[in-house]
């Protein structure tokens, strides 16, 4: 059987690599990578690769930016071409993004199989891009691998066939351990962010880059005034976005001095900052995953998640963005104690179970 793997920007990849690898396992799996370009990353460099134990993309579209619908199209017509060239038997998507979406279309119009990769989630928020971009290729997958019961529960809802929904658990999950192993054995010392570390005992991790966020002026102005008053408190790391930096500086929203401010950091450095925060402030739908796997506490800077599950175990509470909500939700969160358990089959062998439901049919 052959398979294409989408992956469309750098956090596609975290979630294809344990996928990939463990294809090797099953001689009759050949899979080829495809990395379409939606997002530029400097940092996908060949240690990038070398870091996830997988190989450098077969073929890089290079889809580039643009609108919602100038990137969809980019990548829809140069993946016809990668399609028409390999005839592969299915095509792998994973998460939300334009590239998800995109290949999942072209697929189907040329009669080969889909699989979605954390099919099923739902924010019930239609003006979230990735919400549509969810529904849409659950509408026309074949094969739907879920995260989480909520899934199960959202795809059998819409009418999908019970016998197509294979609950797996995560394969993000499944990269992050690996990663954490990787800490363990690699030299943390030479890290940029080594010193920084060493230096605070106790602090919290930030990103912040959704649209939403921080392209509205007044959003944004709210969300800082919160993490400056968080800031008093203990110190945060944050590595900023390019957009996130662009926006701050165009509407003259200043930091406190005891928000830090890093360039983008690798997964691992990044991984090997927040995995010891006190809390983790975030927009990032993986980042609520990850900590909930990890059971550090985080408090998400949205009015809601599609990812249910992280606020049900108990270390994820959701903020709004509104000042004083997030203040609240800080305080609540960093009382909380680091979770006893894991959601069902966040194991680090999600990927082993989704080439077995392919073999089975």
């Amino acid at each position: 059987m052959k398979v294409l793997l989408i992956a469309g920007a750098r956090p596609n990849f975290m979630k294809i690599a344990p996928i990939y690898r463990a294809s090797l396992e099953h001689d009759s799996v050949e899979c080829k990578i495809v990395h379409t370009g939606q997002h530029y990353d400097y940092e996908m460099s060949e240690t990038f690769f070398v870091d996830l134990g997988i190989p450098k993309p077969d073929y890089s579209l290079d889809a580039g930016s643009g609108s919602h619908a100038v990137q969809t199209a980019k990548i829809m017509v140069a993946f016809e071409d990668v399609c028409v060239k390999e005839k592969p038997d299915l095509v792998m998507v994973v998460g939300d993004v334009n590239s998800t979406l995109a290949c999942s279309i072209v697929a189907k119009k040329l009669l080969i199989e889909v699989a979605h990769v954390e099919a099923g989630l739902r924010s019930f928020d239609p003006s979230m891009p990735e919400e549509i971009n969810r529904i849409v290729t659950d509408a026309i997958s074949d094969y739907f691998f879920v995260t989480e019961e909520s899934g199960v529960e959202n795809l059998i809802r819409e009418g999908k066939p019970r016998e197509r929904i294979h609950f797996v658990g995560h394969v993000m999950i499944d990269n992050l351990y690996y990663q954490v192993r990787k800490l363990e054995n690699d030299h943390t010392e030479e890290f940029s962010v080594f010193g920084l570390k060493k230096a605070h005992n106790k602090y919290a991790f930030l990103t912040l880059h959704r649209p939403s966020n921080v392209d509205d002026k007044e959003t944004f102005i709210e969300i800082a005034g919160a993490l400056n008053a968080i800031a008093e408190a203990r110190p945060i790391f944050f590595p900023m976005h390019p957009r996130t930096k662009k926006m701050a500086d165009s509407f003259g929203i200043t930091f406190s001095e005891r928000i830090i401010t890093l360039p983008p950091l690798s997964f691992q450095e990044s991984l090997f900052l927040w995995k010891d925060a006190e809390v983790v402030l975030t927009d990032s739908g993986g980042l609520q995953e990850e900590t909930t796997a990890l059971g550090v506490p985080c408090v998400t800077i949205r009015v809601n998640t599609e990812r249910p599950i992280t606020v049900e175990i108990g270390t994820n509470v959701i903020a709004g963005t509104k000042g004083e909500a997030i203040v609240r939700a800080y305080h609540e969160s960093i009382w909380k104690a680091r979770m006893a358990g894991k959601p069902a089959l966040w194991d680090g062998s999600a990927s082993e179970r989704v080439w077995k439901a392919i073999a089975q049919g």
